[in-house]
């Protein structure tokens, strides 16, 4: 009978069953607009970067680049929180649970709105000593703080957008998310120029206007999931305090947010050692980075997308379908990651004169150099993705951590080590390093757990 009812309600939204059909075809059409939506993310950084630094100087455009680390600490906590809530959403959701679905949904807002107060007070009260930790050269100092503390103050908009997005992506629809996104940043893009140059409000107002287009953002959102997916609407009874149904999400959100914030750590100490450069290097590297954030976008929607294709067939207990689908995002992703590589290594030096036009060439060169030594390494990136995205799906928290931990060590190892050695070359070494790092682990867990798995469910491989 809650077969029948959830066949009629996906029947009547946008939801999408990953547990039949060819996985191959089901995880890239999937995949698709994860793209699109992932790069939409990205860009918000990307506009920031972009009319700062024509608009309002290098100094402007380092202040803003240099809160990136600080930006990654806590909203990827936030990213990785969000998106392991959601891993049990869409578990239930292949279970044919309804019911657990909507105690799901109940759960994981308690729990990001809990995060985000705590986030929030110390991210806004502690933000200035976190850039002073970092070696922020003083002429830039003040600009950065007043950006980064503004976008900790709104912080609520970001992770409801986000846990929005992901209960969507739970349900198999990764199509309107990427709407969303793609609305969001439209307004922000039409809001930030007035505020930064009409209007006079300087970084500021870059801030403020990413703010604003946040809120616009997640109220589209929360109309279209009240008419359009039921399945997501919650009753009274759904907001029990129920300590296992809590602690079942939080044993998955809160290692698989942590591991943003450990990874985040180590851009932290990283940033350090390159604010010790001078603003010229902070400044290419922010526009890099910026440009490598969009880039490897793909890779990581890949792994979403076989996330969320995992926690459906683990709920629906297909587990030969998660081994064959792993094996064809494999294929897809480490593809695309070796186009994109030599995209950025031919296209690198057009793309860095987007950012500060004309006469930085020392700036276009640092930029050139990280594309060339991070672009080479992205298929390791591509397995780390897919390993780590693979074993939150089945709702394992331990090894991804652990890796997690392996990207802060090789990090910190390189801003301790290399950058003193090498200069801006061992900056741009941290990030390979980390990626291998962490792919060993993970590789070995995903191994060993898809052995167990055929071992004890041989009637469903």
């Amino acid at each position: 009978m809650a077969e029948e009812k959830l066949k009629t309600l996906k029947k009547d939204s946008a939801v999408k069953d990953l547990t039949e059909g060819e996985p191959a075809k089901l995880i890239f059409f999937f995949t698709l607009p994860l793209i699109a939506g992932n790069i939409f993310q990205q860009l918000y950084g990307l506009v920031d970067t972009l009319i700062v630094g024509r608009f309002l100087g290098v100094n402007a455009l380092a202040a803003v680049g240099c809160t990136g680390a600080l930006m990654f600490l806590v909203l990827g906590f936030v990213m990785g929180l969000t998106s392991g809530l959601s891993i049990y959403t869409g578990q239930r959701f292949g279970a044919k649970d309804e019911d657990g679905i909507k105690k799901s949904v109940a759960a994981c807002t308690i729990i990001s709105i809990f995060c985000t107060i705590i986030l929030t007070i110390l991210g806004v009260t502690f933000c200035r000593d976190m850039l002073i930790f970092m070696d922020t050269p003083p002429e830039i100092i003040d600009g950065a703080h007043s950006f980064i503390s503004i976008i900790y103050g709104g912080l609520i908009g970001f992770v409801m957008i986000q846990m929005q997005s992901n209960l969507i992506r739970a349900l198999g629809d990764s199509k309107m998310p990427t709407v969303f996104q793609a609305l969001t940043l439209s307004i922000n893009i039409l809001l930030e120029p007035i505020a930064i140059i009409v209007l006079d409000g300087g970084i500021p107002g870059a801030a403020l206007a990413t703010i604003v287009s946040l809120i616009i953002g997640n109220i589209i959102c929360f109309i279209y999931i009240k008419k359009k997916i039921p399945i997501l609407h919650t009753r009274r009874e759904d907001w029990t305090f129920d300590k296992k149904i809590l602690w079942e999400h939080a044993k998955i959100g809160l290692p698989m947010g942590f591991q943003s914030s450990i990874i985040a750590i180590g851009a932290v100490v990283l940033q350090g050692a390159l604010n010790s450069l001078g603003p010229i290097a902070i400044a290419a590297t922010s526009a890099a980075m910026r440009v490598d954030g969009i880039a490897v976008m793909p890779m990581m929607s890949f792994g979403v997308a076989i996330a969320a294709y995992t926690a459906q067939n683990y709920g629906a207990q297909k587990f030969s379908r998660i081994s064959e689908g792993v094996k064809k995002c494999i294929w897809m992703s480490c593809s695309f990651s070796i186009f994109i590589a030599v995209m950025m290594i031919l296209f690198g030096p057009n793309i860095m004169r987007l950012f500060v036009g004309e006469g930085q060439e020392q700036i276009i060169d640092y930029g050139q150099q990280f594309f060339i030594i991070n672009g080479a390494c992205y298929w390791i990136l591509s397995l780390l993705f897919i390993f780590r995205f693979t074993l939150q799906g089945l709702g394992q928290s331990f090894v991804p951590t652990i890796a997690g931990v392996m990207e802060l060590l090789m990090r910190v190892a390189a801003a301790v080590f290399l950058v003193d050695a090498l200069g801006y070359v061992g900056a741009c070494l941290a990030s390979p390093l980390a990626w291998l790092g962490a792919c060993i682990p993970l590789s070995i867990a995903f191994f060993l757990t898809r052995n167990h798995l055929r071992k004890s469910h041989a009637q469903n491989y």
